[in-house]
């Protein structure tokens, strides 16, 4: 008999006061959280002492890694500097013009204005609400829809939360609300049909995005917002020709295409910009996560010149423009954007990204071999593994036996760190990693697969797939 041992101390504290987010709350009390203590290059450290190498940056957002001295200095002097204000009624401070001006310098596309929040949340949600502050200032109060699509992950505040295209952002929390679409998800392994070659899928995908807009009215819809590659939907770069083929028709219709690069931004994709990577060309960009390398939560939403004249108009109209969080620029934030940019362009953190995706994308597509990999995806230092019951006709396991969430339980046990989302194994290492470190993750992955094998094998766990 298996006796599990007991929790610890800090464990049980934690349980006893944290509300914890995704995670199966009813298990909870069994299992006890993992607390982290502390965190040094890509490793963390938990309270036991045990070293796991982080091989998703956090949360996709700690690309230094943890312990980066430059960083903890700049955090410091801006705390003795100036440690709160904000820039409501006209105040400004130092670390938010700098910062806003280096994204302006960095941005992929002309960028006037930089608006700041707290969260990458926050950013997609204040799009939305530029976008029909937008469209009422230029006389067009009918276009309010905006179009996401199934897979995609905007956030979790009650408007992205109904853009983001997962299940269980929406189950029991009554969402999605009206005014949000969802278009197809342009992942060709999982939704193209058999014998459809990868250019016939795009050419479907673009004309079932038409035919959304055409039966929803086009003078009813704002804008589609879309991640370069859908991160926390499963890493899915999207089919080969994907926005060439979508941009048109947005143009043609009068629809703003609005870039979340909340995951995909500040060289993740072997670029600074994963809209440089995917050939996607939009009119207004979020940006959070490595923006400040983690070390601070920030947000930004990025404008161009003839969109924020419009803000201008409405404005004078009103009286104010009526939006704002009180730690939307925080000094501390931008201190340490200002700081984590400089940092990416002096250690040239994206020829390093350059230099290791042979390494990455190796290492992933040697697991494609494995008897439960369906598919490997990769973008630059992002990798998805997706896990079948048969690899043969991608038959899913049932979603009840958690597979993919048992082999990074498996993984944990040797030592790393990476993220179950439904049946795939997400990889996002911090950029710092060395070629050894990178190594190492995937030598433990690949003995987490194979003790998943072995669970599954033992299990029957493809039977009760097949029956399912």
């Amino acid at each position: 008999m298996n006796m599990k041992p007991p929790l610890s101390n800090v464990q049980q504290r934690d349980i006893d006061a944290i509300l914890h987010p995704y995670t199966p709350l009813h298990k909870l009390s069994e299992t006890g959280a993992m607390v982290v203590e502390r965190g040094q290059g890509v490793f963390i450290y938990d309270t036991q002492g045990k070293e796991y190498i982080e091989g998703m940056s956090g949360l996709w957002c700690a690309g230094l890694g943890f312990g980066d001295q430059e960083l903890i200095d700049a955090a410091t002097q801006q705390l003795q500097t100036l440690p709160f204000y904000h820039l409501f009624g006209a105040k400004g401070t130092e670390p938010a013009i700098e910062l806003a001006e280096k994204l302006k310098e960095l941005a992929p596309v002309p960028i006037s204005k930089v608006f700041f929040t707290s969260s990458g949340s926050e950013a997609n949600d204040t799009q939305v609400k530029l976008a029909w502050y937008y469209n009422n200032a230029r006389g067009k109060p009918k276009k309010k829809k905006i179009i996401s699509r199934i897979k995609a992950y905007h956030g979790v505040t009650i408007m992205t939360g109904s853009l983001t295209g997962l299940p269980n952002n929406h189950r029991g929390f009554d969402l999605p609300v009206d005014r949000v679409l969802h278009a197809d998800c342009p992942h060709y392994y999982r939704y193209g049909h058999e014998g459809e070659t990868e250019a016939a899928f795009t050419a479907r995908m673009a004309k079932s995005l038409r035919d959304l807009i055409e039966r929803e009215d086009p003078d009813t819809i704002a804008a589609m917002i879309a991640e370069p590659v859908m991160g926390a939907g499963g890493v899915i770069p999207p089919s080969a020709g994907y926005f060439q083929a979508i941009q048109p028709i947005l143009d043609e219709y009068d629809i703003m295409l609005i870039d979340d690069e909340v995951i995909n931004g500040f060289c993740r994709t072997g670029n600074w910009w994963g809209c440089q990577t995917h050939n996607m060309v939009p009119r207004t960009i979020s940006a959070a996560k490595q923006m400040t390398a983690a070390y601070a939560p920030l947000g930004a939403v990025m404008v161009p010149d003839d969109i924020y004249q419009a803000y201008m108009d409405l404005s004078a109209e009103i009286g104010t423009f009526g939006h704002g969080f009180t730690y939307g620029g925080h000094p501390l934030g931008c201190a340490l954007g200002v700081k984590a940019i400089e940092i990416y362009q002096k250690r040239d953190i994206l020829g390093r990204v350059r230099g290791l995706i042979p390494l990455f994308e190796k290492r992933a597509k040697a697991l494609a071999e494995h008897p439960l990999v369906g598919e490997v995806r990769t973008s630059g230092l992002m990798g998805g593994i997706e896990l079948v019951a048969d690899k043969g006709t991608k038959r899913a396991f049932l979603p009840s036996l958690g597979i993919a969430a048992k082999a990074v339980s498996f993984l944990e046990k040797r030592g790393a760190i990476l993220r179950a989302i439904g049946d795939t194994i997400a990889i996002c290492p911090p950029m710092i990693i060395s070629e050894d470190e990178l190594n190492a993750l995937f030598d433990r992955l690949q003995g987490a697969l194979d003790d998943t094998e072995h669970h599954v094998t033992k299990n029957q766990c493809r039977a009760e797939a097949a029956a399912g």
